[in-house]
């Protein structure tokens, strides 16, 4: 993985493995035999490394029996159906519900971390989904603020329910447990909410 982010050295101790199809554990009296196919990925242009001296040559010719080029997950046009996808692998057999404004707003995000990190939203999201279902503020609620394209609507129920939750942290004097009790929802519930409004003690 990130084949184009290895120091020189270990370029040529792995060609060197490649070529002699062998490599010595340390504290091993003789080397062992391999029998292995070789996959390696990077977000760079290895080209351009072996132009500048930063990739060795030997190497890059060793590796590129086959290469593909996968497009960034926000330009694939299977988007949908690898989410689908990641969403049921996540869930491990449990009945997910996706709403359909909480599956549109996983769309239209940018996704600057690829499937990687949609992946591991999806499986925050399914531990932290309340009767198997996951809407609109839970996936608001855990995208990143600073780099989401999209936003919580900004109207007058959302600007009451924020006020409302405040009032009664303040009554209640942040104790989220009582919180949580007298609205009627569970703590996880109640975080969410808080993470979606930023809401913070502090």
């Amino acid at each position: 993985d990130e084949i184009g982010d290895m120091p020189l050295a270990l370029q040529t101790r792995l060609l060197r493995v490649l070529e002699e199809r062998k490599v010595t554990a340390l504290g091993a009296a003789a080397p062992t035999e391999l029998n292995i196919r070789l996959i390696s990925a990077s977000h760079h242009d290895l080209r351009a490394l072996v132009a500048s001296g930063a990739f060795r040559e030997d190497l890059y010719y060793r590796l590129g029996g086959l290469m593909i080029a996968l497009p960034p997950l926000r330009e694939r046009s299977d988007k949908a159906a690898l989410l689908d996808h990641l969403l049921a692998e996540e869930a491990q057999g449990e009945s997910i519900c996706l709403e359909p404004a909480a599956r549109q707003a996983l769309l239209r995000y940018s996704w600057p971390g690829n499937v990687r990190q949609l992946r591991n939203l999806l499986r925050t999201l399914v531990a932290l989904s309340e009767q198997g279902r996951i809407g609109l503020d839970d996936v608001l609620a855990v995208l990143p603020a600073e780099m989401g394209e999209v936003e919580a609507p900004r109207d007058p129920l959302q600007s009451a329910e924020r006020e409302a939750l405040l009032t009664v942290l303040r009554e209640r004097h942040w104790q989220v447990s009582r919180v949580a009790e007298q609205l009627g929802i569970s703590r996880n519930t109640l975080y969410r909410k808080l993470r979606k409004h930023g809401i913070s003690r502090n």
